[in-house]
């Protein structure tokens, strides 16, 4: 794709008009319309503030292809917590929205009845090097204080990520279990148990229910 293309596109997905990326990249609106009409190329100046108003590289709008993983779309995701000393398993349904190297992740299904620990959360995860995706999260329900982070390993073809969360629960304010985010959902039910074979129980590795004790 030429210039002209990419700055089409990439508006359309981010949901700017060129008004909007005029005043973000700080360009007259005219300049943008001419710049996708492929009536002139951008300055190097102007195109990286281009660029960064898209969230995109330099290169990217000049429409160098990129071999960045897209996660954008419906997952399901299975989680590994912890009420009153005894596992749960929480398998719910998650949406990605990718906007380069960051998605933000909403829960579309609670998973479990609100009763039982289920509850909406939302975030955002950070692509490194198309291998590892890092993030936090926090609950969406008012009377829910879950919050904490999440760190997933991708495989290589992008078709399922495996790691776990560190955070507040109902348990206590340094709580960890292993986390699996497949496309389907019996793949995402049985990721908890591979991992827990493959790895170990963390529990068993001391580090759940820890409090953190003021410093004296």
């Amino acid at each position: 794709m030429d210039i002209g293309d990419v700055l089409r596109q990439r508006r359309a997905e981010l949901g700017m008009s060129q008004a909007d990326l005029a005043a973000a990249a700080g360009v007259d609106k005219r300049q943008i319309r001419r710049y996708e009409a492929g009536e002139q190329q951008p300055v190097l100046s102007v195109a990286v503030a281009i660029a960064n108003a898209l969230k995109i590289s330099v290169g990217e709008l000049a429409g160098i292809p990129t071999h960045k993983v897209n996660l954008s779309g419906d997952w399901w995701a299975s989680w590994q917590t912890f009420k009153d000393g005894e596992e749960v398993i929480t398998v719910q349904e998650v949406r990605f929205s990718q906007q380069g190297e960051l998605i933000s992740v909403q829960t579309t299904t609670r998973g479990i009845d609100v009763v039982d620990g289920g509850y909406h959360w939302r975030g955002e995860l950070r692509v490194w090097d198309n291998e590892v995706l890092m993030g936090w999260y926090a609950a969406d329900d008012g009377s829910v204080r879950s919050k904490g982070t999440m760190y997933f390993v991708l495989h290589p073809h992008g078709q399922h990520m495996d790691g776990r969360w560190v955070g507040m629960s109902h348990d206590g304010k340094v709580v960890t279990g292993w986390g699996g985010i497949s496309k389907s959902e019996q793949e995402a039910h049985d990721a908890i148990a591979r991992l827990r074979d493959q790895f170990g129980d963390l529990d068993d590795q001391a580090v759940q229910r820890a409090e953190i004790e003021p410093a004296t």
